[in-house]
């Protein structure tokens, strides 16, 4: 089975991203890519920024959750999901997910995985015979746009956390 949501991702180094904050706005970007995704609108990156608490260093999974909690209010259940069943299942249903790769905070730093610390949105996956192949986008660079990539779960299975953003309802 192929799931592969049509989602417009934003860059991380977009002109509208405050110059100081582009090397470290990856989670920020995939917050507001997927309420994009679902709103037709996104917030600004350097308030949102600010909001999660995001820093040079990068942007905590329990910060997101939080933070985000509390920008969204009711409108959205935002959770972290370690079931890659519940992964699939929120996909199938159209919902994008954000996925924090981090080799350093879970102890893997020697482990060869599709990205050292970033966070990207998850908007698809593909069932193969021995893994599930992941599709992310990669909120870009200073040269290019993001891009669609194809990340092995099992390759990454270690380092993976999933956040849902989920809508609670329809929003008009």
């Amino acid at each position: 089975m192929k799931v592969l949501l049509p989602f417009q991702a934003m860059n991380q180094y977009a002109e509208e991203i405050p110059k100081a904050f582009r090397p470290s706005a990856c989670g920020p970007v995939t917050a507001a890519s997927i309420l994009n995704y679902h709103e037709g609108l996104a917030p600004g990156i350097g308030p949102l920024y600010k909001h999660l608490g995001a820093t040079k260093i990068g942007l905590s999974a329990f910060c997101l959750i939080r933070r985000l909690q509390k920008v969204t209010g009711p409108r959205y259940a935002i959770k972290r999901t370690r079931s890659i069943q519940q992964v699939k299942e929120q996909l199938i249903a159209g919902y994008p997910l954000a996925v924090k790769f981090d080799r350093y905070f879970s102890l893997r730093w020697k482990t060869k995985t599709a990205f050292a610390y970033h966070w990207v949105p998850l908007v698809g996956f593909e069932e193969t015979g021995d893994d599930i192949i992941l599709y992310v986008h990669d909120n870009g660079q200073k040269n290019r746009p993001s891009k669609l990539r194809a990340v092995s779960f099992r390759e990454n299975r270690d380092v993976i956390s999933f956040i849902r953003i989920t809508p609670v309802a329809k929003i008009t």
